[in-house]
């Protein structure tokens, strides 16, 4: 099917169709992360029966899974651009739930890591598309309040997943205590892929055949159809390949010498972290998606310097993209590790902590991102970085009770405090998003999400978890034990909000004049407006 078709039939901006979307897409959403998030509940049970540590857990949940969702995200970002993007984000939504049925069949801890992959690469179609869809659907004064209350499926979604997975294993369990009897011999984390992931297969059928919107309506600047979409998605693929790349980079006019001796700075960085970690898998992953995130990076000045320039040479564009992640650090951390530090601190079930927890999450986090979302844009109507004001307001609150939560002797009161959090925790994620694409131009929206969102990915989910796991373990081999050694992981972790609070004033301080620039800057560029 042609990029564009259909888009005569659809409505130009807002209405009850838009509406309609957006409630799709956060369904979609939804999928996403119940299939993420199931992990989480999972992992005590995981452990268990493949003989793994915490630190192994986090590269599991996090860093295997992290490294291809934001590898593949930057040229499937790329081809929402030029493409129908409700057909990428259905073929994705495809693919992620058939590999997470299939982990259902994972019977070692290699091939489970190999189905994580595949999620990883499926789920990386979602949110770029998503967000540019959005962009043309509502007006840019509503556009944080909309990437609000599609980031609330993942709440909403990460919820559904500890509630699910905690009610499947207590109930296969009960079913089936002897594993022997149990069809197939299927374990409880098994049989709770399955359950999740079937039905994501089915929904896919209905983001198909939603109507694809014309790129830039809602700005007045409204993009021709690519004539040749899939050359671009080629282009992109290739260059993230490794070596293949070198020599598209070189008919390109990148400098090979300046790839080679970042490549080589990179691997030096991975070995002495993987000397003091004696961990290869994580930090080779993360090496690797490092020097491929520069690749790309490098091929796109060439290819296109004005989206590089608007990306790259803004600072606010910069600071943004890089505080937010430290947030994320935090909350993919946390969100990871609070259910396996409930049972290892309190007389409780998978099932009880995945309902109390779930329903806390979901409720918390969808109250907490859609507020948040409201807030940014009212504080923007006041100022021009006002949105940024919430990532201040997200550490103020999030730190105490965070702080509380892990260290009561009350799990009720942790419960509550788990809720209560989350107001806080997850009133930031629209912030971002919506940021970035008011510095750029309209189609530039998804390259410069994926490139957000491949940073988020980075240091949110493939540091967060590992590294909370990771000082747990070091804690645990000095003595602790082992809720004792994830409690302070868990409260150490939390210092990097002085990176935070640095880098979003210094976000704030350019965010004003390069706003107030964008198209002026990018017509010096050479963009023909």
């Amino acid at each position: 099917m042609r990029n564009g078709a259909k888009e005569e039939n659809t409505p130009s901006v807002g209405g009850n169709y838009a509406h309609f979307v957006l409630i799709v897409l956060v369904v979609v959403s939804i999928f996403n992360f119940v299939d993420r998030n199931i992990l989480a509940i999972l992992s005590q049970d995981i452990q268990a029966d493949l003989g793994i540590s915490d630190a192994d857990m986090g590269f599991l949940y996090g860093t295997v899974f992290a490294l291809f969702y934001a590898i593949f995200g930057i040229p499937l970002a790329r081809f929402a651009d030029v493409w129908v993007r409700r057909s990428i984000i259905a073929g994705g939504l495809f693919f992620w739930s058939l590999m997470t049925a299939l982990s259902g069949l994972a019977r070692s801890f290699s091939v489970l890591a190999i189905l994580r992959v595949g999620v990883g690469i499926g789920e990386a179609s979602a949110t770029p598309a998503a967000y540019s869809m959005l962009a043309d659907y509502y007006s840019p004064k509503l556009r944080a309040t909309v990437i609000a209350i599609y980031s609330g499926g993942v709440y909403i979604g990460g919820g559904i997943g500890l509630i699910l997975g905690g009610f499947v294993l207590d109930a296969w369990q009960g079913a089936y205590p002897t594993v022997s009897d149990a069809p197939f011999n299927l374990k409880g984390w098994q049989v709770a892929f399955f359950i999740v992931g079937v039905p994501g297969i089915l929904m896919a059928l209905l983001v198909r055949a939603l109507q694809e919107p014309k790129r830039g309506i809602s700005e007045g600047l409204v993009i021709e159809n690519h004539p040749y979409p899939f050359s671009v998605l080629k282009t992109e693929l290739v260059a993230m390949i490794p070596f293949v790349n070198l020599i598209n980079l070189k008919k390109e006019g990148v400098s090979i010498r300046a790839n080679l001796l970042t490549a080589l700075l990179i691997s030096l960085v991975s070995w002495i972290l993987i000397v003091l970690t004696d961990n290869i898998p994580q930090w080779f992953a993360l090496g690797v998606g490092v020097y491929l995130a520069f690749c790309w990076a490098q091929s796109l000045k060439a290819r296109d310097p004005v989206t590089f320039n608007m990306i790259f040479r803004s600072k606010a564009v910069q600071y943004t993209v890089f505080a937010f992640p430290t947030l994320a650090f935090v909350t993919y951390g946390i969100g990871f590790w609070t259910p396996a530090l409930m049972l290892r601190l309190h007389e409780t079930s998978p099932a009880e902590v995945g309902m109390y927890l779930g329903l806390g999450g979901a409720v918390g986090g969808l109250l907490g991102v859609t507020l948040g979302g409201r807030l940014a844009d009212w504080a923007k109507t006041k100022h021009p970085s006002g949105r940024l004001a919430v990532g201040y307001l997200s550490i103020l609150g999030t730190v105490p009770l965070v702080l509380w939560m892990i260290y009561t002797d009350d799990l009720t009161t942790a419960f509550v405090l788990w809720f209560l959090s989350h107001l806080f925790s997850a009133s930031w994620p629209s912030v971002a998003p919506a940021t970035v694409t008011d510095l750029v131009l309209p189609r530039m929206r998804a390259a410069v999400s994926a490139y957000y969102i491949l940073v988020v990915t980075m240091i949110g989910l493939a540091l967060g978890p590992y590294c909370m796991g990771q000082l747990s373990d070091l804690y645990a081999r000095s003595g602790a034990s082992p809720g004792e050694a994830l409690q302070t992981a868990i409260a150490a972790s939390l210092l990097i909000f002085v990176i935070t609070v640095v880098l979003i004033f210094l976000a704030s301080r350019h965010l004003p004049e390069e706003e107030r620039t964008r198209l002026e800057r990018a017509r010096m560029l050479g963009e023909k407006i």
